[in-house]
C-alpha cells in the first residue's frame, strides 16, 4: 500500500492535492483514501493531507504515521515541531519539497539518508503560487510509478471541472509539466508493508476542561466586522522583533503575511498587530536577518 502525507498551509491547496492525487490512483485502480486534516483552519495555519493506495481493501483509519512519500508545500514548516513533517519518516521515506534550496542542502539539514527531491513548484510570480496544490500531486503522482499520465489528466479535469476551462487548462497545464519533469525519478516511492494489528497501543485518555460558554462562543455578530474580531487571542505563540537586528527590509515580513497584521511605520520598521496576529509564525521563518523570533504567549502575559 502506499502511504503518501502532503503537508502545507491553509490556502496552498493541499486538499485539493490530495483529491487529486487519490483520483488518479482510483483511476488507476487501485483502494484509495483520501482526506485532509486541520488544526486551527485559517489561511497560513499548517494543515496536512493524506492519501492510501493499495490493490486490496484498506482497512486502516486515521493520519498515516509511517509514510512512503512526504510531500512539503511550504518548506519553513520542517522545523515547526507542530507541523509534524518529519513526524515517522525513515531512511526509505521519499521526500519531496517545494523548495529553490538544492535537494543535497537539505539532505544534510534533515540528516536525511533516503530520496529527496527538491522541486520548485511555482514560478517566482507569485501569482502562480495558487497552483502549488495542482503541481506537487502531478510530481507526486510520477514519483509514484504507479499512475499513468491519462489517469492524472482525467482526475485533474473531474476534481477541477468546476473552476471553469480557462482555470482548468493552466491547472492541467502545470500538473502535467511537473509529472514529466519527474521522468528521471519515476518509481522512487516504495510501497509499505501492511502493518499488524498486535502492536497497536491505544493512545492516552486527555481530559481537557470546557470554556464557559461566555469565553467560547463566536465573537462574530454581524458581516463586516472581522476588524472588531480580536483574532489574536487564537495565538500560543507570539513573534517579537528586535529592532536593533531588523534590516527594514519591510516588504518581506509584511508581504508574507498571510492577514496584513504587520504594519509599515514611516521609518520602513514593521509593526505587528497583535490584536489580529494569528501567531502563524510565517515572519519568523522568512526574516532574513532573523529579526524576529517567537516566544510563547505566556511568557508575555506573564
Amino acid at each position: 500500500m502506499y502511504r503518501i502525507r502532503f503537508h502545507g498551509r491553509g490556502g496552498q491547496g493541499m486538499k485539493t492535492a490530495s483529491r487529486i492525487l487519490g483520483k488518479a490512483f482510483f483511476i488507476a485502480g487501485f483502494e484509495v483514501q483520501d482526506a485532509p486534516r486541520y488544526g486551527a483552519e485559517r489561511r497560513g495555519a499548517p494543515i496536512f493531507a493524506y492519501v492510501r493506495a493499495g490493490r486490496q481493501a484498506i482497512n486502516e483509519r486515521g493520519i498515516i504515521r509511517e509514510p512512503d512519500l512526504v510531500v512539503v508545500a511550504d518548506d519553513s514548516l520542517i522545523p515547526v515541531p507542530a507541523a509534524g513533517v518529519l513526524q515517522g519518516i525513515s531512511d526509505r521515506t521519499a521526500m519531496l519539497i517545494n523548495s529553490s534550496v538544492d535537494a543535497e542542502t537539505w539532505r544534510q539539514r534533515l540528516n536525511h539518508r533516503g530520496p529527496l527531491i527538491a522541486f520548485p513548484a511555482a514560478a517566482a510570480d507569485r501569482s502562480e503560487l495558487r497552483f502549488t496544490g495542482a503541481s506537487l500531486a502531478g510530481a507526486a503522482a510520477r514519483l509514484t510509478g504507479a499512475i499513468p499520465r491519462a489517469a492524472l489528466e482525467a482526475a485533474l479535469r473531474e476534481e477541477l471541472a468546476e473552476h471553469g476551462e480557462e482555470a482548468l487548462a493552466h491547472n492541467l497545464d502545470i500538473a502535467l509539466s511537473a509529472y514529466d519533469r519527474m521522468d528521471p525519478h519515476a518509481g522512487i516511492v516504495a510501497e509499505g508493508s501492511s502493518i499488524a494489528a498486535t502492536n497497536y497501543r491505544p493512545a492516552e485518555w486527555l481530559d481537557l476542561p470546557l470554556d464557559s460558554a461566555e469565553d467560547a462562543a463566536a465573537a462574530i455578530h454581524a458581516a463586516g466586522n472581522s476588524v472588531q474580531v480580536r483574532t489574536g487571542l487564537w495565538r500560543t505563540q507570539r513573534p517579537v522583533v528586535d529592532y536593533e537586528r531588523c534590516h527594514r527590509c519591510w516588504w518581506v515580513c509584511s508581504e508574507f503575511c498571510p492577514d496584513s497584521a504587520i504594519r509599515v511605520r514611516a521609518d520602513q520598521t514593521p509593526e505587528i498587530d497583535y490584536d489580529h496576529c494569528k501567531g502563524c509564525l510565517i515572519c519568523v521563518a522568512q526574516c532574513p536577518s532573523h529579526a524576529i523570533r517567537a516566544i510563547p504567549e505566556r511568557e508575555e502575559k506573564t
